[in-house]
């Protein structure tokens, strides 16, 4: 079976930037799940992998525009050092988990300031070409239980954003 929409597929993959820097991978023996063609993956990842089957190799380059999208200045805003636990000495770099409008969203610290922090709300690969070496573990029909639970993965009201599922 070729991978297709609403087939679930496994992969294991290694994912680098164009720094070479590994930023992700599969664990030996878990594989990354999914249904394809209902968003659970970066567009230009799921793209290039359509009509591939089990045994199939690639290495595959993703545009950010196809991936997390380019790294959004006004998206760098300051917060108060208040904002965050009196215990931790902040510094560029760290990830603190914030609440946002649609739930919880990662927040990177750009800077450090006297009485504020800069915050980057980007995703931390906006901006970044990313380079994904994958071989398919596994191509088979989807299972009610697996398109089922598709359905509320990036749904709003009665849509899916990148679902072709009408609910």
């Amino acid at each position: 079976m070729n991978i297709s929409q609403n087939a679930f597929v496994a992969i294991d993959y290694v994912l680098t930037i164009d720094s070479g820097e590994e930023v992700d991978r599969s664990e030996k023996g878990s594989p990354l799940g999914f249904v394809y063609g209902c968003g659970m993956l970066i567009p230009g990842l799921e793209k290039q992998m359509m009509g591939m089957k089990v045994g199939d190799k690639a290495k595959l380059d993703v545009d950010a525009q196809e991936a997390y999208g380019p790294h959004d200045p006004q998206l760098v805003k300051p917060i108060s050092k208040s904002n965050f636990p009196d215990d931790v000495a902040l510094q560029p770099g760290m990830v603190f988990q914030g609440q946002g409008p649609h739930g919880p969203v990662a927040v990177r610290i750009a800077s450090v300031e006297d009485d504020h922090v800069m915050a980057d709300f980007n995703h931390p690969l906006a901006g970044e070409r990313l380079h994904f070496d994958i071989e398919v573990v596994e191509v088979r029909e989807a299972t009610a239980e697996e398109l089922q639970a598709t359905v509320h993965a990036g749904c709003e009201d009665d849509h899916c954003e990148g679902c072709e599922h009408h609910h």
